[in-house]
């Protein structure tokens, strides 16, 4: 049974203030992109503060709690699944956006024991239910806890 909209608004309430903690050190690690370049926003369909044209690191993106810290200039571009890049299969390409999606729900579930979790799961790797779980949510609409 889903919950309905009231409920639903106040349990994504209740998740942000779970991980606001997360979220804290995501509009640190955002900010600090500013004066080189990055640009944020608001969006509400991922809950969550963007960080665009972030100037560091490999490409793609990070989630921090309710703030997503992203390398391009747009999620909503394609983007491969963790299982297509370790050549465990040919799938076909996800929206970023609904990948990170899922990770910021994920953050609201376990707030301040996500980042610990997370890493005890295999960090970034194709390997974590948590990224398998994101991409699936992301092919699906559905099913962003690991496990479902």
């Amino acid at each position: 049974m889903q919950p309905g909209p009231l409920a639903r608004g106040v349990l994504h309430v209740l998740g942000a203030a779970w991980t606001l903690p997360n979220t804290v050190a995501g509009l640190l690690v955002g900010a600090a992109g500013l004066p080189f370049g990055a640009h944020v926003h608001w969006r509400a369909r991922e809950r969550s503060l963007v960080f665009h044209r972030w100037p560091w690191g490999p490409g793609g993106a990070l989630t921090l709690g309710n703030v997503i810290v992203h390398t391009g200039d747009t999620l909503d571009s394609p983007c491969v699944t963790y299982a297509h890049r370790a050549g465990h299969g040919d799938e076909p390409a996800i929206q970023l956006a609904d990948h990170e999606r899922a990770h910021v729900y994920q953050y609201m579930v376990l707030g301040p024991l996500f980042l610990p979790v997370y890493l005890l799961c295999g960090g970034v790797s194709v390997r974590n239910p948590f990224e398998r779980a994101a991409d699936r949510y992301a092919q699906t609409g559905r099913g962003w806890w690991p496990g479902r």
